[in-house]
Formats: structure tokens, C-alpha cells, sequence
């Protein structure tokens, strides 16, 4: 088996998962997981050492067994916008079942992994998780809790690393849904590119031994704020 550090993405299939994943690729052996099994395997196609994992988050999560982990990343998740007077409690559910309750298990099951490795815990958030505004309240309530998971498992776990990243829009499938719920023109040239947001997570994983980087917050140069 390789010597390589071992990294596992989540929501590797497309966007900042699958940069992320590619960013990673020249120092890490990857674990690429996601519910497309085929869109999976196309991104691992590419990538010298890279195995899939094909998973519902929100099913009962069996991950991979591993003696160590160095790196666990959680970049899947959803966003579901609306009022609050229009958000069902089924919303709510869905939406903290992918983005806070799916990282917190995968998190759980794997800590004796990451232990051993000394790991590192990435997790994406949002804009979304430093303010919330009119629309955007499951989804803004999922990052607020999102942060809470992080700071306390920092606390928690000393001998991880635990970075929050704090993007701001992304030029990704899932932006050009957001847009149309606001209402909006869906326009890439003002948003982040996912691999920008992968270089700075990546920077954080590089970083020495001694430096522990707890939170990465990036915008769009010139673009909107949120």
C-alpha cells in the first residue's frame, strides 16, 4: 500500500470537491465520496491514486476502514433557500441532515483514523456561516451549526488541525441553483473559481506541522460579497 498521506472528500463529484480533490492529488492518496458513483470514477479516472467512494451521507454511513486518515474534507452539501414562513419542517431536516448531521457522524466514525494520523479536519462552509440574511435561514442555520462543530471539535481533539473555510460564491452547479432561486443572472466571471478555493484549503493542509490555520475566509475579487 502507498506511504502517501490518505485524504478523504466528501462531495468530490463536481465543484469544490472534486478541485479539491485534483489539488490533492500530487501529495495524496484519495478516497473520493459521493452518491454518483459514476461521476465519481470519472474524476478519479484522472488522478494517479485515487479510489471512490459512493455513499448517502444521509443514509447509515459506513466509511471506509482505515488504520490512519490525514485528511478529511467535507465539501458536500445543499442549499435550499426560501422564507422562513415558506420553509417546511422537511426542508429544515433535509438540509441539517446533509450539511451538520452527515459531517458530524463521518467525523465520529473516523476520529480513530484521524487520531492516529494526527489528522486534519477541513470543513466548507459559507458566507452564510459569519451572517444570515432574509431567504437564506435553513441554510445559514446549517453553517452557524456547521461553525459550532468545528470550534468544538478543535477544543476537543487537540492533536487534529480543524480549518473552517468561509467562501464566498462559487462558480459551481450549485451556485447556478442558487441564483435561480433568487431570481438572479447566473455569472461565473464574478464568482470564486472552485480551484481557487481548493488552492487555499490545500495551502492550509501544507502548511508546517507547527501551523494550525482554524479559519480561511476568501471572496471574490471585484465580486459580490454574499
Amino acid at each position: 500500500m502507498s506511504e502517501r498521506p490518505i485524504a478523504l472528500v466528501t462531495g468530490a463529484s463536481r465543484g469544490v470537491g472534486a478541485a479539491l480533490a485534483r489539488a490533492l492529488a500530487p501529495t495524496h492518496r484519495l478516497i473520493l465520496g459521493g452518491r454518483d458513483a459514476a461521476a465519481l470514477a470519472e474524476v478519479a479516472a484522472d488522478l494517479p491514486e485515487a479510489d471512490i467512494w459512493p455513499t448517502d451521507l444521509t443514509a447509515l454511513i459506513e466509511p471506509p476502514a482505515l488504520d490512519r486518515l490525514d485528511v478529511l474534507a467535507h465539501s458536500a452539501g445543499i442549499a435550499e433557500l426560501g422564507a422562513i414562513a415558506d420553509t417546511p419542517a422537511e426542508a429544515w431536516r433535509r438540509t441539517y441532515d446533509i450539511n451538520v448531521v452527515a459531517v458530524a457522524e463521518l467525523t465520529r466514525l473516523l476520529l480513530p483514523a484521524l487520531r492516529a494520523a494526527s489528522g486534519h479536519v477541513i470543513c466548507v462552509n459559507s458566507g452564510s456561516g459569519l451572517r444570515a440574511n432574509p431567504g437564506w435561514a435553513s441554510y445559514a442555520a446549517s453553517k452557524f451549526a456547521l461553525r459550532a462543530f468545528a470550534d468544538a471539535l478543535r477544543q476537543e481533539e487537540p492533536a487534529l488541525r480543524v480549518t473552517t473555510v468561509y467562501p464566498g460564491r462559487i462558480a459551481t452547479g450549485m451556485q447556478r441553483g442558487v441564483r435561480a432561486s433568487e431570481g438572479g443572472p447566473f455569472e461565473p466571471e464574478k464568482y470564486l473559481a472552485a480551484e481557487s478555493v481548493a488552492r487555499a484549503i490545500t495551502a492550509a493542509v501544507h502548511a508546517g506541522p507547527d501551523a494550525h490555520l482554524t479559519d480561511l475566509t476568501l471572496r471574490p475579487r471585484g465580486g459580490p460579497v454574499g
